[in-house]
């Protein structure tokens, strides 16, 4: 049997392996350059406060650099193109679409295409039990489907562990933005590729089992985890490990607010003696730590109302909106997860999604016998 499925499945793996390849061999040509620009930028031994001024000039130098120093960077690419920026936006781009990509193309036509063909009932009537026949192609396949999209996520990891490193003291520049609990990167690092892609290919199994038909399985597999994509990281993640709260004050976490029209529209951009923390919800409070539903017409109306109306452009004018909001004796409210909780909460993710393959996988050898019985 697992030569069988050895034969059946040789097409797919070798072009697993070929990307993989591939994607290795990229990143190996372009990751002396990265750590050459990590060197000479200084950031990488810096210590103390001066770390995310200096993690700001990493990446904007990243984000600006020819590469392999040349006045034409990387001839396969159009002129003008960062070669950094690209491999790591397709980086990102190749981890979240593989479990997608098992799921549509390995795990929707491996039952929908006996039932398509009419060669369910010969596959299922030899010397070989329905039971272990599912079993095997589960157990083999899927595991080649985490293990694909874990490796893709181990190249690009070592790859970008400076751009990691910068963006988890503060820095953001062009497409090196967010730290790890952005909504992209916490989503192809860590061990949580592994529970996407064994869930992306049990549904696509499963679709094909309840549709019967390859191609519409292929096209729900993929409408369901492009939903699954959207909802966890929106509504579900944040609230995995219950979120650390803390009150500080406007000016330590950097608030800022985009009206004036006296609402109180206040967010923090960084929590105090936290950096990398991610950021669930904030708003203002009074002294007494209540809500508040308005911010003072003082700081909201009047000729500092716009950022050309103060000296110094718009950071001068929204330290005058803070320092206006603190004489009232506003703080702010914030909810975060701190940087401790990024590993229990990939395992939290993780666990969550190889339950539900292992529910879709027992849910599969249940109907199979059941439609046979």
């Amino acid at each position: 049997m697992i030569w069988l499925t050895w034969r059946q499945f040789r097409a797919q793996a070798v072009t697993a392996v070929a990307a993989l390849a591939a994607f290795a061999i990229l990143l190996a040509l372009t990751e002396p350059g990265l750590a050459g620009l990590y060197t000479t930028s200084g950031f990488a031994g810096c210590r103390g406060g001066s770390c995310a001024a200096l993690a700001n000039a990493f990446l904007g130098q990243l984000a600006n650099a020819t590469p392999f120093g040349g006045p034409q960077g990387f001839h396969l690419l159009p002129a003008g193109t960062n070669l950094y920026v690209t491999v790591y936006a397709l980086g990102l781009l190749f981890i979240l679409i593989a479990p997608a990509i098992t799921g549509v193309f390995w795990g929707a036509p491996l039952i929908a295409r006996e039932l398509e063909t009419r060669t369910d009932r010969l596959a299922w009537n030899q010397s070989v039990t329905r039971n272990r026949w599912l079993a095997v192609k589960l157990a083999l396949v899927g595991a080649a489907a985490m293990a694909v999209a874990e490796g893709f996520s181990l190249l690009q990891a070592w790859w970008a562990a400076p751009i990691t490193r910068a963006t988890g003291l503060g820095g953001s520049v062009s497409v090196f933005s967010g730290g790890r609990f952005s909504d992209f990167v916490f989503a192809t690092g860590g061990i949580v590729p592994l529970g996407y892609a064994a869930f992306g290919f049990a549904l696509g199994v499963t679709a094909g089992l309840l549709i019967r038909r390859a191609v519409p399985a292929m096209a729900l597999t993929l409408a369901i985890f492009a939903a699954v994509q959207v909802v966890m990281p929106l509504w579900i993640r944040p609230h995995l490990i219950p979120p650390d709260q803390t009150i500080a004050s406007i000016t330590s976490t950097n608030a800022t607010y985009g009206d004036s029209t006296g609402t109180a529209a206040l967010s923090a951009t960084a929590v105090p003696g936290q950096p990398g923390a991610w950021i669930i919800s904030s708003g203002p409070v009074n002294a007494a730590g209540q809500p508040v539903t308005a911010l003072p017409t003082a700081c909201t109306s009047g000729p500092a109302r716009s950022p050309t109306a103060a000296p110094g452009g718009a950071s001068a004018f929204q330290s005058g909106q803070q320092r206006c909001l603190v004489s009232h004796g506003l703080r702010e409210a914030v909810s975060y997860q701190p940087v401790s909780h990024y590993w229990p909460l990939q395992l939290v993710e993780t666990g969550i999604f190889l339950a539900l393959a292992l529910a879709l996988a027992w849910f599969c050898c249940w109907r199979l016998n059941r439609r046979l019985a």
